[in-house]
């Protein structure tokens, strides 16, 4: 297997580490893995790329590039340049240095990387995990992904239905804040949403007076609806959410219908 990484947290991020540990797995020793990934953070570009202007890549190391863009950027040079010609089977994007569940996958720049992928028609994984007093502490707070991750991937495209010629399916995975040993399992999870806690500004001012705004997160541990992504994660569980890049709200169309 040919497995493309990438992720939003840079090239020199711990979770690019473990990511690379989980693909090492589930390529074997004939499969082989690349890393495209950004220079710099890119946490919260979500699907963004860089259209108006072009990115520089660097080659750092046999099948390991740098590229000053967004994830989605990464994937695409991953696979029309450095790839060019011998398309991966797989792209994974992460791990996250937290989580990516609930309303957090709308900006994410883990998920937009997957989101390229599938676009691009290539099977696609976000993989986040989340902080929280059960791992935080640890040596390793990644270490629910890293003994998980390569056993729910292959999970997820074991199960996974036949592409059709639609917006192709990617997957968001979250591992939950706790211990390895803590994880309970896995579970299918809608997308859920954090009532009474959202992204806000705080302003700050400058030792020479000028006024900045830094953008902050809301609660990360408000459960959403029973079932759904943050609430099994807080219950321990890796949650798995199918999504598309299609952002129709279907249920509403047959009530819009009137002012046709």
């Amino acid at each position: 297997m040919r497995i493309l990484l990438t992720n939003d947290d840079g090239i020199n991020a711990p979770g690019l580490e473990v990511l690379e540990a989980i693909a090492a797995d589930l390529a074997g020793s004939d499969g082989e893995v690349w890393v495209v990934a950004p220079a710099f953070e890119q946490s919260g570009v979500a699907h963004s790329i860089s259209y108006t202007h072009p990115m520089m890549i660097a080659r750092l190391g046999e099948r390991r590039f740098a590229a000053e863009g967004s994830p989605a950027d990464c994937v695409m040079a991953g696979l029309h340049d450095v790839m060019r010609g011998a398309a991966p089977d797989l792209v994974l994007s992460g791990v996250n240095r937290g989580n990516n569940s609930a309303e957090n996958a709308l900006y994410s720049g883990t998920l937009g990387g997957a989101m390229e992928a599938a676009l691009q028609g290539i099977p696609a994984l976000a993989l986040s995990q989340y902080y929280g007093p059960g791992n935080l502490g640890l040596d390793n707070p990644f270490e629910a992904a890293a003994a998980h991750g390569a056993a729910v991937v292959r999970k997820v495209l074991d199960a996974c239905p036949d592409a059709d010629d639609g917006y192709r399916l990617f997957f968001n995975v979250n591992f939950p804040p706790v211990r390895a040993s803590s994880v309970k399992g896995v579970r299918i999870a809608p997308q859920g949403f954090r009532r009474g806690t959202r992204f806000e500004v705080e302003p700050h001012s400058s030792p020479s007076g000028r006024r900045f705004l830094w953008i902050k997160g809301g609660n990360q541990h408000v459960p959403t609806a029973p079932g759904s992504d943050a609430a099994v994660n807080l219950e321990g569980f890796v949650s798995v959410t199918p999504m598309r890049a299609d952002l129709t709200a279907h249920d509403v169309l047959g009530a819009m219908k009137a002012i046709e």
